[in-house]
């Protein structure tokens, strides 16, 4: 099955790895961070999510089409206030994706959270 590069021009890389994979139905987005965003965990997860919307439009999906999300915290006792902006993004979906979320030893460019999605295309 051929697979489709992911991207939106501009992104901000950190390593060797494509924004997003598009193989058949299926799409995976590599874990987004915005440190850009601000210095704190509310508006890092807004950018994250951001960037993640951005992704999937450039697959031509939109975010009910997330079948699963994992979050990453650079501190759990962040969890709370990431889950409030979460939780505003996820709250027109009819269907909310499965999710994990946990600390994580340390993330990419000093980033309060990653978030990384799979989805699939309806289409």
């Amino acid at each position: 099955m051929e697979k489709k590069a992911i991207s939106v021009a501009g992104t901000k890389l950190y390593g060797p790895y494509t924004p997003g994979v598009k193989s058949g139905s299926m799409i995976w987005l590599s874990g987004q961070i915005d440190v850009d965003a601000g210095d704190d965990i509310a508006s890092q997860t807004a950018g994250a999510l951001a960037k993640i919307d951005a992704l999937l439009e450039a697959a031509g999906v939109t975010k009910d089409a997330i079948c699963f999300a994992q979050v990453l915290l650079d501190n759990i006792g962040d969890f709370q206030a990431m889950n409030e902006v979460y939780g505003a993004w996820v709250e027109s979906m009819e269907v909310k994706p499965a999710r994990a979320a946990f600390e994580a030893g340390a993330l990419p460019a000093g980033a309060k959270v990653e978030i990384v999605v799979q989805a699939i295309d309806p289409n």
